[in-house]
């Protein structure tokens, strides 16, 4: 069925102005998302190395804990074990903290070990904010606003991502697949734009409509849980034992608490072993409950199934018992309707299929933040080109604020998140949640004044190049203060993809001509 083309123009404006009022934020959600799918890597890359020796290994561990109970009694309520410890996070035993909840100063965490001599040595161990700091400016679009208005915010821009979507696949896909592979690189700068927009746009239509669709359901999640937990309820055997025949039947959750001594963290391996095969646990929690009720959680991943959190999900077992007391966010092991929601998590999250799953990821959220630079570019110059066939002789206010904004945003974003990385080295502890934040939006806002203050194609261009020299200070700092950190796998990565940045950045610069 042929649209009339009055539909179809309509369609083409809503496309065109809902895509640009939700660009800006789009892009920084997005620059920012791909990221977060290395936010556990980049977390251990940002940290100071932890002063300790050696882990000891897993079969010891119950001795450094006693040490640790003996010594600082207030941790038995709330420790954890690390399975394999990181280079430079030697911390077998943590415990204290706040959890790295969103928007404040990372709380010091007590870590343990042993000397050759068996003595316990305890010292602070405060991880970087910078990673954390990244996940909230995607979560929240850019906005630095508290949590809950800028995550309403988020929702109404995810509602205008659909809509441009819905609209945009309505109004040009038809007369799409003519063009579709012709990339007009040669000729006019609009048909440049357009056919990169489209091609972009095109394929990964899919990915962005679950971004679009999942991103709602992040910023209303609070609604969402409420109506799960009235909707979802079960019986008591059901809610603690997860699956039937997936793990052995739970003890009562009333049951009197018991003096036998907790699991070993080999005994809680073992057990895993065989109730999950396949199954990779990395943390063991162990925590004391309300009625002297002891349980450990196991967190861990198993790539072979999608997972609710966006490294991992998790196990709560009775600490003397072994027996499950929840099993809804265990990989693999989630009822049916669980398992529906956790679909949703995992889709936007990519916790699923393991590290190619995240790499691509990676590329589609790049090509997605490009997606709504080159949106945002065509507007302008098809408006610049309207205007000067109507006899314009000058740009229109509105045409210069879009244009300013969009080059202020767009580039102070990335020169933004590239101060980030160049901080982190030098910050204390690799930079609390204040301090990160104070030297993005101080560049971000630095970059949008300029924008304004240097109008027009030089002032492009001087954003271009000063962005791509900041970029390509994140390996210049990393060598002069942080060396050990190229040791790491992340931070190798992280100097990698920041050569590769600026270089792209360098020569957008150098290519970027008048006739934009």
């Amino acid at each position: 069925m042929k649209l009339r083309a009055d539909f179809v123009q309509l369609y083409r404006d809503v496309h065109s102005w809902v895509g640009v009022i939700a660009g800006l934020f789009l892009f920084v959600a997005f620059y920012a998302g791909s990221i977060t799918m290395f936010e556990e890597p980049l977390q251990y890359w940002a940290s100071s190395p932890v002063a300790l020796p050696p882990p000891v290994s897993l079969e010891h561990t119950p001795d450094l804990l006693q040490k640790v109970l003996a010594a600082y009694p207030e941790a038995r309520t709330d420790y954890t074990i690390t399975v394999a410890p990181q280079d430079g996070q030697n911390a077998r035993v943590t415990w204290g903290g706040s959890g790295g909840q969103a928007h404040r100063a990372p709380t010091p965490v007590m870590a343990a070990g042993l000397d050759g001599e068996g003595s316990l040595i305890v010292v602070p161990k405060t991880d970087s904010d910078a990673a954390h700091f990244i996940d909230v400016l995607h979560q929240q679009v850019g906005l630095p606003l508290p949590h809950t208005p800028a995550m309403v915010l988020m929702g109404l821009v995810a509602l205008l991502y659909t809509i441009a979507l819905v609209s945009g696949v309505i109004a040009y896909l038809p007369a799409l697949f003519k063009t579709l592979f012709a990339v007009r690189l040669g000729q006019s700068v609009r048909k440049r734009w357009l056919d990169l927009h489209n091609l972009l746009g095109l394929f990964s239509l899919p990915f962005h409509l679950v971004m679009a669709v999942s991103s709602v359901v992040f910023a209303f999640h609070d609604q969402i849980f409420t109506v799960e937990h009235l909707l979802f309820a079960r019986p008591v055997a059901a809610r603690h034992g997860g699956v039937a025949g997936s793990f052995m039947v739970s003890a009562p959750t009333n049951a009197a608490p018991t003096l036998s001594p907790v699991l070993a963290p080999t005994d809680i391996l073992a057990l895993m072993a065989r109730q999950a095969p396949g199954f990779v646990p990395e943390t063991l929690n162990y925590r004391q409950l309300a009625h002297g009720r002891d349980v450990v959680r196991v967190f861990g991943h198993d790539a072979r199934y999608p997972t609710r959190g966006p490294t991992g999900g998790f196990v709560v077992l009775n600490a003397h018992t072994g027996a499950v007391q929840s099993g809804e966010y265990m990989p693999g092991h989630q009822p049916v309707k669980f398992s529906i929601l956790t679909s949703f998590f995992a889709l936007h999250f990519g916790s699923y299929g393991g590290m190619p799953v995240r790499c691509g990821y990676v590329l589609l959220g790049l090509g997605g933040a490009f997606l709504f630079y080159t949106g945002n570019q065509l507007w302008i110059v098809s408006r610049r080109r309207r205007e000067r066939q109507n006899g314009a002789v000058v740009e229109t206010r509105g045409t210069k604020f879009l244009a300013a904004l969009t080059s202020g945003c767009i580039i102070g974003c990335v020169a933004g998140l590239s101060a980030v990385f160049c901080a982190v080295p030098v910050l204390p502890s690799g930079g609390t949640y204040s301090a990160v934040s104070t030297v993005y939006y101080s560049v971000f806002c630095l970059f949008v004044v300029t924008a304004f203050c240097l109008p027009g194609q030089r002032g492009v261009r001087f954003l271009l190049a000063a962005s791509g020299v900041v970029t390509a200070c994140v390996p210049f700092m990393l060598c002069l203060h942080g060396a050990y950190l190229l040791r790491i796998t992340a931070g190798a990565g992280v100097a990698v993809m920041a050569c590769l940045l600026s270089l792209f950045l360098f020569v957008g610069a150098m290519k970027h001509t008048r006739e934009l």
